[in-house]
């Protein structure tokens, strides 16, 4: 590399490098709050499957409770999951095509957006809701109103037998 590329990389590199320290910064819990009717609509199918699910990953390898609760609701409605999309944008930065992908890897375990998004369909499939239902509550952002902190007891734990 000759000398004037090595300069003009080093001001490329620089000068990406003070446009970034330049942008505002906004805490993850501020886009997570963000409505989710200003982004595009992340990946989801609009039918129910046709085949076979992947299994969610086993509730129990997780020793957080609000995990292990997620994850148990999740693994009992893999065909809505299957349905909503996820607004923590994983079809983009990992390919998922649902939310029930968050929940077949490890994922779901460390995303509040994704946890979030579950027990929201959690609780509108005990009401009665349909799949389409349920996914413009999450089009609406009505999952932003879920209280993760009622789900870190042991309430959920029978339901994992």
């Amino acid at each position: 590399m000759n000398s004037l590329a090595r300069k003009l990389l080093v001001i490329a590199v620089l000068a990406f490098a003070a446009t970034a320290l330049l942008l505002p910064a906004v805490p993850a819990t501020d886009r997570a709050e963000q409505s989710s009717a200003t982004e595009p609509v992340p990946a989801f199918h609009s039918a129910p499957p046709t085949g076979s699910l992947p299994p969610t990953m086993e509730a129990s390898l997780f020793t957080d409770k609000l995990v292990f609760n997620a994850y148990v609701v999740a693994g009992r409605v893999k065909k809505v999951l299957y349905q909503e999309p996820c607004y923590c944008h994983c079809d983009r930065s990992q390919g998922h095509s649902s939310l029930l992908e968050c929940f077949v890897s490890r994922h779901g375990s460390s995303c509040d957006i994704c946890m979030k998004e579950a027990f929201y369909s959690y609780k509108q499939t005990r009401k009665g809701k349909t799949p389409a239902e349920i996914r413009e509550g999450i089009l609406r952002g009505d999952w932003q109103k879920v209280d993760l902190a009622k789900y870190q007891t042991d309430y959920l734990a029978p339901l994992a037998n």
